[in-house]
């Protein structure tokens, strides 16, 4: 019945420099259930949704609530509205504490006027004790891990029991338990009429809460029906306009020489006696649950974070000190799972982050030749088939799929021998995804050797010739692609060796 139209968008367009991405999009959403927004990126989701929360204003169309139209004129009008929304790139302020973070844009206030801090901290202590979360509201969000942050801001987005929450890919740096956690979050808004936006490319969980899916494509509506007419495939097929018959364009590439091999690495209280290797022309994976130690050895190889012990060789030549600067110029490099946080400057162009790992090629005789700078860049963005309007466009116009390819791009411009790459395709649809794994396999034929860390275990088993797993900061296990288990591999994640 149209009385059970919560939201409404008719018609909506919208429009960037050079860019055309919505293109007349039509759907309603109904009360108390959740719609799952599919397409791959850049097909124009995470668009619509900042037009619905008022970021962005619609060039045409019209945005209706309980059968009313409205314009939302931006983020705080739509929180009037009772709309909230988790943004899939995370928006938080490091130097600030918990509490401030939940309560940003709407902090209580004293009789005075000014911020009462303790009655802030008072209820945030009290729905961490409601959410069952541990975190003090006194902490700084500097000081946790992307997934705590995760798990923060969807607790600040339905805290305030707005009337449509819309969650773009909200699962995409947290653990499976505290995805159940969201999961229950979500039967309980349902429950109370709430609407839920829910935008997600891992199909197991769109199957799992979808009540209606809208599939959209290079910003066009393709489809929009209940989610029990559809199935994984027919969803796939509909977002990237082709059915994908293999995920995992692996292939048994031959293997070189040793070109990192770690033994005994060591750093006290976060991870111990690590020793690994991996070939030119390999993938090796990383496998464990959160918190076995897996980003922090990564991290510690490249220098980011200390190690006290141990011995790494790239190339057959031992490393006297680990830092960034040295790995790079000895040909190692790091994907980090956060790109936003550690592999972009958001705000400046395609070509400042493409070239800004390798900037000493383009400046001799004191200037900058940009000229060479631009030629090289575009290369490097074709062989990693960058979509974008122009060199020029800012990186954080991109979506998060062609974003992690300039991520690439700029290293390949470094030209690596050993890529760590910590969840490389983390926040990606299917399409991209298929891509990323393409580009490994391309780079494991140049002779690459290449460290997959990720948290979606049939990537690794899909991708990688060996994996190692992790458990509290040690390898509790070796796996070749003949011996490759999931029941193994979580064994050997657990701490229990079944083999």
């Amino acid at each position: 019945m149209q009385t059970d139209i919560k939201l409404e968008v008719r018609n909506i367009s919208k429009s960037f420099p050079g860019v055309k991405a919505l293109d007349h999009i039509s759907f309603k959403v109904r009360r108390g259930t959740t719609h799952v927004l599919c397409g791959e990126n850049g097909a124009g989701k995470s668009t619509l949704m900042k037009i619905i929360n008022g970021i962005y204003k619609p060039d045409e169309g019209e945005i209706l609530l309980d059968g009313q139209p409205v314009k939302i004129d931006n983020p705080i009008h739509a929180r009037s509205l009772g709309i909230s929304m988790i943004f899939q790139e995370l928006s938080f302020v490091p130097e600030m504490t918990v509490a401030e973070n939940i309560f940003l844009g709407r902090w209580p206030m004293d009789r005075f006027h000014r911020v009462d801090k303790a009655e802030m901290f008072r209820q945030t202590q009290a729905l961490m004790e409601r959410e069952g979360l541990h975190y003090s509201p006194c902490e700084q969000l500097k000081n946790l891990s992307v997934s705590d942050i995760q798990m923060l801001e969807i607790i600040k987005a339905v805290s305030n029991n707005p009337r449509i929450v819309i969650m773009d890919e909200p699962t995409s740096a947290i653990t499976d338990k505290e995805i159940d956690k969201l999961f229950d979050m979500i039967r309980v808004l349902k429950e109370r009429g709430t609407c839920v936006i829910y935008i997600s490319h891992k199909m197991d969980e769109i199957f799992r809460i979808a009540d209606d899916i809208t599939v959209l494509r290079d910003g066009t509506m393709v489809d929009s029906r209940p989610a029990s007419e559809l199935d994984v495939d027919e969803t796939i097929a509909l977002m990237v306009g082709r059915r994908m018959e293999n995920k995992y364009p692996w292939e048994d590439v031959p293997k070189g020489d040793v070109l990192l091999d770690v033994k005994h690495f060591s750093s006290a209280g976060v991870f111990s006696d690590i020793s690994f290797n991996i070939r030119a022309g390999e993938i090796v994976g990383f496998a464990g649950l959160m918190g076995a130690g897996r980003t922090e050895v990564v991290r510690a190889l490249f220098g980011l974070d200390p190690s006290d012990g141990g011995e790494v060789f790239i190339k057959g030549r031992k490393k006297q000190r680990l830092t960034v600067q040295g790995n790079i110029a000895d040909g190692l490099v790091m994907l980090s799972e956060d790109r936003r946080r550690y592999g972009l400057v958001p705000i400046r162009s395609v070509v400042e982050n493409v070239s800004l790992a390798n900037l000493k090629k383009f400046i001799y005789k004191g200037r900058l030749h940009r000229r060479e700078e631009r030629d090289a860049v575009a290369e490097q963005c074709r062989r990693m088939n960058v979509k974008t309007s122009s060199l020029e466009t800012t990186v954080e116009a991109l979506s998060g799929g062609n974003q992690q390819k300039v991520v690439l791009a700029k290293w390949m411009e470094v030209d690596p021998d050993v890529l760590l790459m910590d969840e490389p395709t983390r926040g990606i649809d299917v399409g991209a995804k298929f891509e990323i794994y393409k580009l490994m396999i391309a780079l494991a034929r140049r002779g690459k050797a290449l460290l997959m860390v990720s948290s979606e275990l049939p990537e690794l088993l899909g991708m990688c010739d060996r994996i190692y797993v992790l458990c509290q900061g040690r390898i509790t296990g070796e796996l070749s692609r003949d011996q490759f288990s999931a029941e193994q591999i979580m064994h050997y994640a657990i701490g229990t060796d079944k083999a």
